[in-house]
């Protein structure tokens, strides 16, 4: 067992430290993955490598001071805003977000008017979350954001089930925003970085073209080489769910190692109370079976493992890819950040390192997001072997503003989906993915061709009067608009 900040701890963490300069640079070359970074905190102890390039354009090398994008890692740094309200006595997380944000509204009035940030910062109000409107790069620019939530669709009802919401993160973040009196990114900076000592972090382009920044890659047509996306960023207006922030490892698990500290900061001070660290991490709902974490939080993604508790985020972004995981009870953080190629895979390989290394969750399995890549892939001659699957419950198209995937069955008994991009992720050159479904649990199937080197399984829940699927869910619930 290790003791945070113990001799086995120290040696621990070095041996990790060795195996990742020796080995960060071929994984990265083996997944695809033009540069990455990556930091390892144990106690007030940190260990860190970076590999590869930036840009394969510039061929400018990664370094640990390397600033990448977190991706939807931010949305834990909104809700630990958010929780800092709470500890001030300027929120309840209870009351309709109505109470601050009288503007608030969405399609469905009665909706609006009784969800509360609680159902936002667990990813259960709803509505159609994959919203993306830029409305401008002015500070005002969160707050236009809520009236391009005017028509957005209500899904089901308040509190129902999970599905991924980047719009909601929107909302607390302008919540956070009317609370303070400044615009999103600067309660950031002034509430959490600056006490963080988090000094390589950037909100914007402009904070990011001084630094050392990677730039996404992406590929243009199946089996085509990466190459540096033409945009480095989406809106502005999205920064609370993830659309700006980047920094370096260093600095994200400074931020992790706060959580760690019951709130405490570097110097001792309270940044988060104790009782609003604790609240974050207790469950809040079940997660669909689709073999990521059990269950969300306040904010965090949580991994109820027979060994011990993980909790974490991942984030996407345009061609970058960000894991953070902590455990708690060995006051461990992991930080991977990537700039494209198979990055879960690179994830998935120092995850298993490290926490076998430094912990007893040496078998983690789907559950604790680490070997997701393997649990994941589909055995050789799986589709073959597997007894045909009723077409009948799964076939239909499904729709959301980012996709319209279509499921269906064939002569044979096959069962095949392809999920064509919409908005702006056909604007941003986002692949169309098709892929048999075999049997895996229950109602969900697993795909047996990977996609960004991960066969994620989905889930297909509820039914619509008729014995078929609602919703097909892969972390966000996509709603049955035809058979």
């Amino acid at each position: 067992m290790v003791e945070s900040g113990g001799l086995d701890g120290q040696v621990g963490l070095d041996r990790v430290g060795v195996w990742l300069r020796a080995r960060l640079p071929g994984l990265l070359e083996e997944c695809g993955v033009p540069g990455g970074a990556v930091a390892v905190a144990v106690g007030e102890r940190v260990v860190e490598s970076a590999a590869g390039v930036l840009s394969t354009a510039t061929g400018v090398r990664a370094t640990v001071d390397s600033l990448f994008q977190i991706g939807s890692i931010t949305k834990v740094v909104t809700a630990t805003l958010i929780m800092q309200l709470v500890d001030e006595g300027k929120l309840d997380l209870d009351a309709p977000v109505r109470d601050v944000l009288p503007e608030f509204r969405i399609a469905d009035a009665e909706a609006a008017r009784r969800i509360t940030p609680r159902q936002l910062l667990c990813h259960v109000a709803g509505f159609e979350g994959d919203v993306f409107t830029d409305t401008g790069k002015g500070d005002d620019c969160v707050e236009k954001y809520l009236g391009a939530l005017h028509d957005v669709p209500q899904l089901f009802e308040p509190g129902a089930m999970f599905s991924y919401n980047n719009a909601g993160y929107c909302v607390l973040g302008r919540i956070v925003e009317a609370v303070c009196g400044e615009p999103f990114d600067v309660c950031a900076r002034s509430r959490l970085f600056a006490p963080l000592g988090m000094t390589h972090t950037a909100g914007d382009p402009y904070e990011a073209i001084v630094r050392r920044v990677a730039v996404g890659h992406v590929e243009r047509a199946p089996g085509w080489p990466l190459e540096p996306s033409p945009v480095w960023a989406l809106a502005r207006s999205n920064s609370p769910a993830g659309s700006m922030l980047a920094m370096r490892p260093r600095d994200l698990v400074a931020f992790a190692r706060m959580h760690l500290a019951e709130g405490r900061g570097p110097d001792g001070r309270s940044v988060l109370s104790s009782d609003s660290v604790r609240a974050m991490r207790q469950p809040q709902v079940a997660l669909p079976d689709i073999g990521q974490g059990t269950a969300w939080g306040l904010g965090w993604e949580l991994y109820d493992t027979p060994d011990g508790t993980v909790v974490g985020h991942d984030g996407n972004t345009i061609g970058q890819s960000a894991f953070l995981r902590l455990v708690p009870e060995r006051r461990l953080a992991l930080a991977v950040l990537t700039n494209g190629g198979r990055s879960r895979q690179v994830y998935a390989e120092v995850a298993d390192r490290v926490l076998g290394e430094l912990t007893e969750l040496t078998e983690l399995g789907e559950l604790g997001g680490v070997r997701s890549v393997e649990a994941h892939a589909p055995e050789q001659g799986a589709a073959e072997s597997s007894p045909p699957l009723e077409a009948s419950r799964y076939a239909g198209t499904y729709l959301s503003s980012t996709s319209r995937t279509t499921v269906r069955g064939d002569e044979h008994g096959r069962l095949w989906l392809e999920r064509i991009p919409l908005g702006v992720a056909a604007d941003l050159d986002e692949l169309p993915y098709r892929t048999e479904l075999v049997r895996w649990r229950g109602d969900t199937l697993r795909p047996v061709e990977p996609e960004r080197g991960v066969c994620t399984p989905i889930a297909f829940l509820g039914d619509d009067g008729e014995g078929r699927a609602l919703f097909l869910h892969d972390g966000r619930a996509d709603r049955r608009v035809s058979s």
